[in-house]
């Protein structure tokens, strides 16, 4: 039973960085691309590797929440 708890606190608290990241990300580069549309083939690929990353986060916080209700 406290499993389930903690894996449920480890997934919600652990996304909630990433998910901020990714919204903080994406507002950025469009307002950096609606100000200066012609820049937006250099801004692309930093932006999606950082999109990745910050993704990853999520992802680590919810194979912790799923090692801490399995194992």
């Amino acid at each position: 039973m406290e499993s389930n708890l903690a894996a449920g606190l480890a997934i919600g608290i652990g996304t909630i960085g990433p998910g901020i990241g990714l919204g903080l990300g994406v507002s950025r580069a469009m307002e950096a691309i609606g100000r200066n549309p012609e820049a937006a083939g250099a801004i692309f690929t930093p932006y999606i590797i950082g999109l990745a990353l910050t993704e990853a986060l999520g992802i680590y916080a919810l194979v912790i929440g799923l090692l801490l209700m399995f194992v």
